[in-house]
């Protein structure tokens, strides 16, 4: 396998993932029993800095920030997939940054998530990983 297909795949994962994040972490289901403490989220209002705010406003603002992240992950995995051997030599570390920062969020997936952002941070490890040590494309 060369690098390039390994970053094209961990890119569509990672939109894959910034999708299912962005529409998913909002989320709430009845079962968990987490109505009081969301309403309570949304109901009490502080300011921040000249900013009325909730904690529900934080923790949207957080979890966007994530998404955001993933889409930047994205462009820049593929960028670096389509990247000459010559020129991709010279950004190894900015492969390898990445690759380290996904294992650092499967890390934290790991400890504090579930099973879906488990495995896709797992795979888009592995991709960049593979990517990141692999040849880059020669022509």
């Amino acid at each position: 396998m060369k690098a390039s297909l390994s970053y094209r795949i961990a890119s569509v994962l990672l939109l894959l993932f910034a999708a299912g994040h962005t529409f998913g972490f909002r989320q709430n289901n009845p079962e968990w029993g987490a109505e009081t403490v969301l309403g309570l989220m949304r109901s009490i209002h502080f300011d921040a800095q000249g900013f009325t705010r909730t904690y529900w406003d934080f923790f949207s603002a957080f979890g966007l920030f994530f998404s955001v992240f993933l889409l930047f992950a994205a462009v820049l995995a593929w960028q670096l997939g389509g990247l000459r051997a010559e020129i991709f030599a010279r950004v190894r570390s900015i492969a390898w940054a990445l690759a380290i920062c996904f294992a650092a969020v499967t890390a934290v997936s790991l400890k504090y998530a579930f099973t879906t952002p488990i495995v896709f941070s797992t795979l888009i490890t592995v991709c960049l990983t593979a990517a990141a040590w692999l040849p880059a494309k020669t022509s």
